[in-house]
């Protein structure tokens, strides 16, 4: 705006300031500044300066703006600062002609000080930010009283009580206090004590570095005090001052400075007396008085008042005292109590510092007082006095030194004495980290760090150490790994390492701890040594294991369990079982009996196995565990207990168990005693008759010791469990037994168990009373695995006699009239069970109005029937059921007679009734005839049956027909009897009436008389002025058109002849069809209406004259003749005409005025025709006369030019004018063009389709747009390699003429096609179009898989497969990487490879985890082989999707034997029995034995191994004085082992050789190879000896049962263990699936914002959209390589260089693509080795790049114009590194280092100006210049050169560039869908699993049969070794020297002794 002049500012308001004005007016002076001082001036005295200054006149208008071009007014001018700048314009838009400089002032916001502690304090694992706010002041204090030669005393006090003042918090210390300079330092933001005027002096080094330097970086104070509260007041008095120094910040002080423009960073210090608190006026902080008040007392001290303390923290203080002093006392531990770090154990120390805590809150409440020496509960105290030994150690490079010490914390009695930290939230597990150790959770320290960290003697909270190398669980440690997780540890490190500044974390502390730098030492017997750290640790850790651990040893690994009943489920398992362990010197076995001690009650049980928490397989070492034992007696306590081991009782001996556990077992009930009250007892398996009563029934539960007992014995402290007895009587229904009654009885002191009598007992059939002893509320008949006493009655019930019967099958019966039928009746008992009818018996029937009788009556077992009833009479309702009761009557029985309804129906028909009923019946000419009839059965009732039809003959007439099938009645209507009768005479008709097929039904006769009738016959036309004018009827006549035809009469007659005159009734009646308007009197005088003759020539109308029914008429037909010619009619042979096509035959002829056609036209008349038109051509048109129609026909009009439309043709003959519109519409098809389609060069991903739709339009040979839609267009390929899929093949055009299609995908060799549109009209081509493509690979399609493994291994058996390395490969030869692991599967299975997928049966194996650096394949590790030799395949699958896989080839695989292991027989082998017998087949021991040298999985090896195998015999046991049995002449021999196989013939003892009578003895097969030294088990078999033959016999038939049953449990138990181990296997895997699934579910749920539950069809519609949106992005157009990609599928092979980046913007990808075009298609690889292949393999025209053979230093370096992060310049141009406009598809450094080697430093600008002149000041400034690239395609080589065509980049089409990457979004969908995915096969994972689950449950019921079936067996193979062994238990010996004796003198010996 215009400079205007303002009033002047009140003197109130004037500020302080100097402007700087520039003139920009035209003039002198344009261009200068001057500052002008407008402290005292208004915005007007300020104009007029201005102008003075610049010699302005007042005249010349100007302009006054701010920097910003804004008008200056006298508001903003009282807005102005000191130091602003204004501009002075001549006018509002000029230019400016030089650049100006506006000086700023700025300095930080009061916020920096007063929010900073908001920022540096925040909560963290659990623990609170206050206390290290606290810990900030404490930190100055500690450091102020440093040098104290007494007692440093630090206190805080915290003042709640309101009475006082406001919350408030105080620090109070007695240091060395502070001047008024060094106030003034410490109110200095950020002031370090580095760079105070007095310099620093760093401490000596002190143990632990406790040197009280902790007050360091100068912004720690004021942190603290703004983040407790809003104000802070400093007090402190220096040592030797006599004054007191005073400051005061507050928040509020600042927020009122920055209002009033004033300094904020400014204050004063007040200087005072000790002890003066006048200044103190405020009410909320007169507790300052008593803190002042203090101060004389005090030599120096400093004090710090916090007040406005926030609520939070005011609570925190107040609510979590405990919490906040304990980790207060955990920071400063060490200052506090010293670096006598066992002082907790009783060691003398005085501690260094005495912090005291005071927290006063409003009375009555208590002030709390805490000493931080009196705080025992922080971690490093709990830790002190948990430990039983340390390790000291240190680590230390140049200066930086770290003190360090391990404690360790042993497992004492059961539990683990590591102290748990109340304030620490533990990490969590990951649990899918293979490193962690089973068990690990259940382990001291778990996942927590081992250090923590002290920074000059002061915690820093937020930094711990988790572990160093040598302290970690080593493979292969001889120390249980769970004492690596019982000890911690704490590092002091100095100064030298870097804190932040609010002292919470360490900055480069773990960083500088690993590296290779750092030395560690250790103190081995108080002298630090530089030994191998790792070992004496070890040693130490070993040293504290067996000396303060306090464990149990496991023997006999048996088996891994999940254990249900604990609480925990990711507890439940594993647990390892042993047989046995070893306490204390003494060991405890599976079996054995024990006691427990401290239990409640006390046990005695028997040991069922140890479990210890963790993956085991041997004997191992633990600290506890648990112990499954059996209550004894089973029988009383049925119940097993897991108890910690600890509570065995040791001191128990096996006497006392057993006699306790006998004691018990004699209370258990053991028979039931049964006393029958009334009558004498039934008998077992009697017949009683029904309802006989059973009972009443007394009775007694008796024990072992006979008494009598109504509770289970006492089990100590437990409660005593009631017994009842339960009585069932179970009747045995053929259908299945049922339960009649069921009673549980409870015992009564009275009655004892008494059970009342049974009455229902009526039913016939067989019976079981059962009596049952039960227990508990579920009455189980089963106590501690024994059943309980019972008592069985087995008994039969009989019917009695015969008292009544009963109709059966009597309800709603149905009698016919006359027709027979059957009475059955039921005879029964008392309880109505079917009985026996008794002898003679005869029925009496008895029926009203109905006569009834029958033949005979039949006896059957219990039934009674009477045959052939018959009842007679008359049905008064015939069409109705009549309901009537008949009685029947068996004299002699109790109930004799029963009653029972009936329904009674007419029979069967008889004859047939026809009314009426006279002979003749008279019928008047012209009329038919009516009958009723009616069908009757015996009685005369009318009755109705199927198909009875009554047929009604009469003569000359067809039969009629009357239906009484339904009713038996019916109505017979003749046809009209219309007969010809002469003279009036009448005549006679007969009638007859029969149903045909009835011969049984006589047929009836009627005579019918016809009479004749007066009806009118005949009518005659006559014109009335015409007599010879007749019309007859059928007659034609010709008439004008349009004329009339009038007085027209009629004449009627009748039958007879006679004409009849018209009445009105028959005037009235009369009809004509020509008019509806007819005069009634003219009717009745003989007149009829006039007729119009039709106006259209030649056309025939049909007149009639008729009675109203039709019966009498007579028609005529009348047609019409043309008239004279009216116009001319042109036919045109269709409304529309293409153009260039001729038009059909138009036909032109003349009309009357009707329009009918005249034959006015001749030959002659073609002359005087003409054809009129637009475009016409008539040359071409030809007139054509036609005899036949008289008319002319035109030919040859047709349209050869124009645009379509309308056309008006025109055709004159003499004065007659014919005008026609016709249509001309497009010509021909001729050819298609493309209307819509895809933006070219196209470019299309192999398998994928293109979006965009081709749209083809048809077109005639005149450019103008055709909608034929009989064209056909096609499209195809170019090459049949290239395979289309397209939405449709072939299609008409649409009604606009246009064909669209839809290419969905494109698939085939990559290169360049074409799609060809081609049109088809009647079978005639029609030119087409093409369009150029080029297919490009998908380099994300998986479409094989490639597997490399060392081929040379051999597969042995039971050990584990080599690694195999799969590769997924695209279609273009190149790995893929990015493949979800968990779709890539190894499938294993048995036999030969066949077909191309694995069978169903395989074994699914999934992937690992890739090693570091090998990311790039997937690894299949540890994978074990199968434990059974022959052929398997291996084959590598990959899930695409829910159909698609692709798979490897199947690989075969030999799996051969293991190293030879043992020796052992082909064959399962019984035990031999033999005895000395002269029989040598009772003396075999083994025949035709082939013995095989066996691996450690029963496989044959060893076939190359040749020795002998040694047969012994030796005892079983160690019994020395046992004899053993002879061999047959000699006591060993030897078997040869040829090709690692032995086979015995025969294999004997001696005749009459030694050994025991019943004892059992091993036969030896001893192996020695020549050629392995490795010694192999030798195989024994167990044979038994007897003394005679029938005692062999009968051993040898129990040891072979004992074989089979042996077998059959081995076998049982094997498949119960396989079913176990795949139920906790399935279990396992489904808990596996459901946590994954949890897990994926809350990612879901985080990451895409869906709400749970997540089911899978929301992620089904989420995961279909999204990958819409994905596929859509990436079928987007965008820019691609061309280049042919190159890749022999190896992993050193990178690529080509234009496929390993892409470049966003398309102007750099042009210029930077034509840079290095040369290097382009160059192949880079990561080895020499690679690029030698790769030169190989393409016969050296490829030209290659190793990484390992080029140098780039990846150090980065800023632009040449930037000097140490300065610019010497600012370009324009916008400089930037060409290489950092490559986008790389992986972050990998190689990528970077190919690029650098080949754009190095070249520069890529916007322009070729900027360039150059870039250039030109780099060279001014002497800095070397690198090639620059612009953006429009230039370049100025590093030479300086540019220009020409070497210089300029071609269009993009014309070069090979870089493509264009995806967008970022399609980069989070991928993300999102793999998510997804997965969730999605996490679910389905869980739903196999959870079927497969279900599936494996269902077969519990199975294997709990054959459970039953195996203890029977076990049962069974007890009785068998009992006797067996019975044979044993007297053994007799049969020495050498009875040898010789025969078998009869041993008998005679035998009987003689």
């Amino acid at each position: 705006m215009s400079i205007s002049h303002k009033k002047c500012l009140p003197e109130e308001k004037r500020v302080q300031k100097r402007i700087c004005v520039y003139n920009y007016c035209p003039g002198e002076n344009q261009g200068a500044d001057t500052v002008i001082d407008s402290s005292y001036m208004d915005f007007k005295h300020f104009l007029l300066k201005l102008r003075s200054k610049f010699e302005i006149p007042p005249t010349t208008p100007c302009v006054l703006t701010d920097t910003d071009r804004v008008d200056l007014t006298s508001d903003k001018f009282e807005q102005l600062h000191d130091g602003s700048t204004l501009l002075l314009w001549d006018h509002a838009g000029q230019k400016l002609p030089v650049a100006t400089e506006e000086p700023i002032t700025f300095q930080p916001h009061y916020d920096t000080v007063t929010k900073s502690g908001v920022y540096e304090y925040y909560d963290s694992a659990g623990q609170k930010s206050l206390p290290y706010a606290l810990a900030e002041l404490l930190d100055n204090s500690i450091s102020a009283t440093a040098k104290n030669t007494g007692v440093r005393m630090i206190e805080i006090r915290i003042l709640l009580d309101e009475t006082l003042g406001k919350p408030a918090v105080v620090v109070i210390d007695n240091g060395c206090g502070m001047t008024a300079k060094q106030l003034n330092n410490w109110a200095v933001f950020r002031l370090s004590k580095f760079s105070k005027p007095e310099g620093y002096v760093p401490p000596e080094h002190t143990p632990l570095s406790l040197n009280s330097d902790i007050s360091y970086f100068g912004v720690g104070g004021k942190q603290a005090v703004f983040f407790i509260g809003h104000s802070v007041r400093m007090i402190s008095k220096a040592v030797g001052s006599p004054d007191v120094h005073e400051l005061v910040l507050s928040e509020e002080r600042f927020v009122q400075k920055e209002k009033n423009q004033e300094d904020i960073y400014s204050e004063v210090i007040r200087n005072r007396n000790p002890g003066d608190s006048s200044h103190v006026n405020r009410n909320e902080e007169r507790f300052l008085h008593g803190i002042i008040a203090e101060e004389a007392e005090k030599e120096s001290f400093t004090a710090v008042v916090i007040t406005g303390v926030r609520p939070k923290h005011v609570t925190d203080l107040k609510d979590d005292f405990v919490g906040w002093t304990r980790q207060l006392a955990h920071t400063y531990h060490y200052y506090i109590h010293g670096d006598d770090t066992n002082y907790m154990k009783g060691s003398d120390h005085s501690p260094e510092i005495d912090v005291q805590i005071t927290l006063r809150e409003k009375l009555p409440r208590c002030p709390r007082v805490m000493n931080l020496r009196e705080v025992d509960t922080d971690m490093q105290a709990l830790y002190i006095k948990a430990a039983a030994d340390e390790f000291v150690f240190q680590a230390e490079a140049s200066s930086a030194l770290v003190e360090g010490i391990i404690r360790y914390h042993p497992f004492l009695y059961e539990k683990e004495t590591y102290p748990e930290d109340p304030n620490s939230v533990q990490a969590p597990v990951d649990e899918e980290d293979d490193n962690i150790e089973p068990g690990f959770l259940t382990q001291a320290r778990g996942k927590r760090p081992i250090f923590e960290c002290f920074w000059n003697g002061r915690l820093i909270p937020y930094t711990t150490i988790s572990e160093f190398d040598w302290c970690a669980l080593p493979k292969g440690s001889k120390v249980p790994a769970e004492c690596y997780s019982r000890f911690s540890g704490v590092l002091f490190a100095n100064d030298k390492f870097q804190v932040t500044t609010n002292k919470l974390t360490f900055i480069d502390l773990e960083v500088k701890l690993k590296s290779k730098d750092i030395i560690f030492t250790c103190d081995v017997n108080g002298q630090t040594r530089r030994r191998n750290i790792q070992k004496e640790f070890t040693q130490w850790l070993l040293h504290c294991h067996e000396k303060y651990d306090k464990q149990v040893k496991f023997l006999t690994y048996m088996s891994t369990i999940t254990r249900t009943d604990v609480a925990v489920k990711k507890h439940q398992h594993p647990w390892a079982t042993f047989s046995a362990i070893q306490w204390d010197n003494k060991t405890f076995t599976k079996g054995q009996q024990i006691k427990t001690q401290k239990t409640m009650p006390i046990m005695h049980g028997t040991i069922v196995q140890f479990l210890l928490y963790g993956t085991y397989n041997s004997d191992v070492f633990a600290t506890g565990g648990h112990v499954e034992i059996e209550w004894e007696p089973r029988a009383l306590y049925d119940e097993t207990k897991i108890v910690p081991i600890s509570k065995i009782d040791k001191t128990a001996t096996k006497e006392a168990i057993q006699m306790s556990i006998s004691k018990d077992l004699a209370k258990v009930p053991d028979k039931l005693k049964v006393k029958w009250s009334q009558g004498d007892p039934w008998s077992q398996n009697g017949v009683i008759p029904a309802g006989t009563l059973l009972g009443p029934l007394n009775v007694e539960i008796l024990n072992q010791k006979e008494e009598s007992i109504s509770r289970m014995p006492s089990m100590r402290q437990r409660s005593k469990k009631k017994l009842s007895v339960m009585q069932s009587v179970i009747f045995h229904d053929p259908k299945g037994d049922r339960v009649l009654a069921s009673y549980v009885c409870q015992y009564s002191q009275q009655w004892g168990f008494w059970f009342k009598e049974i009455h229902n007992l009526s039913d016939l059939g067989k019976y079981t009373l059962c009596l049952n002893t039960v227990s508990g509320e579920n009455n189980s008949t089963n106590f501690g695995g024994n059943t309980l006493p019972s008592y069985t009655l087995k008994f039969t019930i009989k019917e009695g006699p015969a008292v009544s019967f009963k109709v059966v099958d009597c309800e709603d019966s149905k009698v016919y009239v006359g027709e027979p039928f059957d009475i059955v009746l039921q005879l029964k008992d008392a309880y109505d069970n079917p009985a026996k009818p008794p002898p003679d018996l005869k029925p009496v029937l008895a029926c009203s109005a109905l006569q009834l009788r029958y033949d005979s009556v039949d006896l059957s077992r219990t039934t009674f029937v009477i045959r052939a009833v018959q009842a007679f009479g008359k049905i008064q309702t015939p069409h109705q059921y009549k309901t009537s009761e008949l009685k029947v009557t068996l004299p002699g029985l109790e109930e004799d007679s029963q009653t029972f309804k009936y329904h009674l129906l007419p029979g069967k028909p008889h004859s047939l009734r026809v009314m009426p009923e006279d002979e003749v019946v008279a019928i008047e000419n012209g009329k038919p005839v009516r009958f009723s009839v009616e069908v009757c059965d015996v009685s005369g009732n009318i009755t109705a049956r199927p198909k009875h039809i009554v047929h009604c003959q009469v003569e000359s007439l067809p039969t009629a027909k009357a239906d009484c099938s339904s009713t038996g009645a019916g109505q017979i209507v003749t046809e009209t009897i219309d007969l010809k009768l002469a003279q009036g005479q009448s005549q006679h008709l007969k009638a007859t009436f029969e149903i045909p097929g009835r011969q049984d039904i006589l047929l009836v006769e009627r005579e019918i008389v016809v009479v004749p009738s007066t009806r009118l016959t005949r009518i005659e036309l006559w014109k009335q002025n015409d007599g010879n004018f007749v019309l007859r009827d059928k007659d034609e006549i010709e008439w004008p058109a349009g004329g009339l035809l009038d007085d027209l009469c009629y004449k009627l007659y009748d039958e007879a002849g006679t004409e009849v005159p018209p009445t009105a009734e028959i005037a009235s009646s009369i009809k004509v069809n020509w008019t509806g308007c007819v005069s009634l009197e003219d009717l009745m005088q003989g007149k009829l209406p006039v007729i119009e003759v039709p106006t259209q020539a030649q056309k025939e109308r049909f007149y009639q004259v008729s009675l109203q029914d039709q019966s009498v008429s007579v028609a005529f037909t009348i047609i019409a003749s043309p008239d004279e010619p009216a116009r001319l009619k042109a036919t045109m042979p269709q409304s529309a005409v293409k153009l260039g096509e001729t038009l059909g035959k138009i036909n032109l002829e003349l009309l009357d005025r009707y329009g009918n056609a005249t034959k006015a036209l001749n030959s002659t008349c073609v002359n005087d025709i003409t054809v009129e038109a637009e475009g016409l051509v008539s040359s071409s048109i030809d007139y054509l006369w036609k005899e036949s129609s008289h008319s002319v026909v035109v030919t040859g009009v047709s349209f050869q030019s124009g645009s379509p439309g309308s056309r008006e043709l025109s055709f004159t003959y003499q004065s007659f004018v014919e005008r026609i519109i016709i249509k001309v519409t497009t010509g021909l098809p001729a050819h298609l063009k493309l209307l819509e389609g895809p933006k070219q060069p196209l470019q299309v991903l192999n398998g994928h389709g293109i979006d965009t739709a081709f749209v083809v339009q048809l077109y005639d040979r005149w450019e103008n747009p055709s909608t034929d839609q009989r064209v056909v267009v096609h499209i195809k390929s170019s090459s049949d390699a290239l395979k289309v899929m397209k939405s449709v093949t072939s299609q008409p055009v649409n009604e606009l003429g246009q064909a669209s299609f839809t290419v969905k995908r494109l698939s085939g060799p990559k290169g360049n096609y074409q799609l060809q549109f081609k049109g088809s009209f009647n079978q005639n081509p029609i030119h087409g179009l093409s369009i150029d493509l080029t297919l490009i690979p998908d380099t994300s399609r998986p479409v094989g898989l490639s597997v490399m493994y060392d081929k040379n291994v051999r597969f042995i058996a039971g050990g584990i497969f080599p690694v195999f390395t799969v590769t997924v490969v695209s279609e273009e030869g190149i790995p893929i990487t990015n493949c979800n692991p968990a779709a890539i599967s190894m499938f294993l299975w048995s036999g030969a490879p066949s077909g191309t997928e694995p069978p169903a049966t395989a074994l699914r194996l999934r992937c690992n985890k890739p090693p570091a650096n090998q990311n790039n394949n997937f690894h299949f590790r540890n994978k074990d082989i199968p434990q059974e030799v022959g052929q398997y395949t291996v084959q590598f699958s990959l899930s695409t999707g829910e159909t698609t896989k692709v798979s490897s080839n199947q690989i075969p695989v030999e799996v051969v034997a293991n190293q030879p292991s043992t020796l052992g027989s082909d064959s399962q082998l019984s035990t031999p029995v033999v005895f000395h017998s002269k029989d040598i087949t009772k003396r075999t021991l083994v025949e035709n034995l082939t013995l095989r040298i066996l691996d450690s999985y029963g496989n044959q090896a060893g076939e190359d191994m040749e020795g002998t195998v040694s047969v012994i015999i030796k005892n079983c046991d160690d019994n020395p004085n046992k004899v053993i049995p002879q061999l047959d002449g000699q006591s060993s021999c030897d078997v040869t082992l040829s090709k690692g196989k032995a086979y015995i013939e025969r294999l004997v003892i001696m005749e009459d050789s030694p050994g025991e009578d019943g004892a059992c003895y091993v036969l030896l097969f001893k192996l020695d190879v020549l050629t392995d030294p490795t010694p192999l088990a030798a195989f024994e078999l167990l044979f038994r000896f007897y003394n005679d033959a029938q005692h062999q016999t009968r051993m040898s038939q129990l040891s072979s049962k004992k074989d089979k049953l042996c077998t059959d449990i081995k076998r049982y138990n094997d498949l119960s263990e396989m079913y176990t181990g795949l139920h906790k296997c399935l279990t396992d895997r489904y808990d596996e699936a459901k946590r994954k699934e949890s897990i994926l579910q809350n990612q879901l749920v985080s990451k895409l914002k869906l709400r749970p539950p997540v089911t899978i069809k929301t992620v089904n519609q989420h995961l279909s959209r999204k990958m819409s949106e994905a596929n859509q992005i990436e079928k987007m157009p965008r820019r691609v390589c061309s280049i042919p990609k190159y890749s022999d599928g190896q992993q050193d092979v990178l690529g080509k260089v234009g496929h390993l980046a892409f470049v966003q913007d398309d102007d750099a990808a042009r210029v930077i693509s034509w840079h290095i075009k040369g290097d382009m298609d160059c192949v880079v690889t990561k080895t020499r080795e690679a690029a030698n292949r790769v030169f190989s393999a393409t016969r050296g025209m490829q030209q290659v790049l190793p990484l390992d053979c080029v140098y780039v230093s990846l150090r980065h370096r800023s632009l040449p114009h930037i000097r140490h992060d300065q610019p010497l310049f600012h370009p324009a141009g916008n400089p930037v590194f060409a290489r950092d406009l490559l986008i790389y598809p992986k972050s990998n450094m190689e990528y970077n280092m190919v690029f650098k080697n080949f754009l190095g430093d070249t520069i890529l600008m916007d322009d070729l100006n900027s360039a150059t002149n870039y250039r030109q000041i780099l060279v001014q400034h002497q800095i070397h210049c690198p090639s620059i690239l612009t953006r429009q395609g230039d370049r100025v080589s590093m030479k300086g050169k540019f220009g020409g065509a070497q210089n300029k980049a071609p269009p993009i089409a014309n070069l090979q560039v870089f493509g264009a990457p995806l967008s970022n979004n399609f980069h989070i969908l991928k993300e999102e869908i793999e998510l997804l995915r997965r969730y999605s096969s996490a679910v389905q994972n869980k739903l196999d699993a959870q079927e497969e689950l279900e599936d494996h449950r269902k077969q519990s019921a199975e294997m709990n049969t054959k459970q039953r079936e195996i203890e029977e067996k076990k049962k069974e193979l007890v009785e068998v070794e009992k006797e067996l062994a019975s044979t044993s238990l007297q053994p007799k010996k049969r020495s050498l020297q009875q040898a010789g004796e025969t078998s009869g003198a041993r008998k005679r010996h035998k009987t003689a002794t």
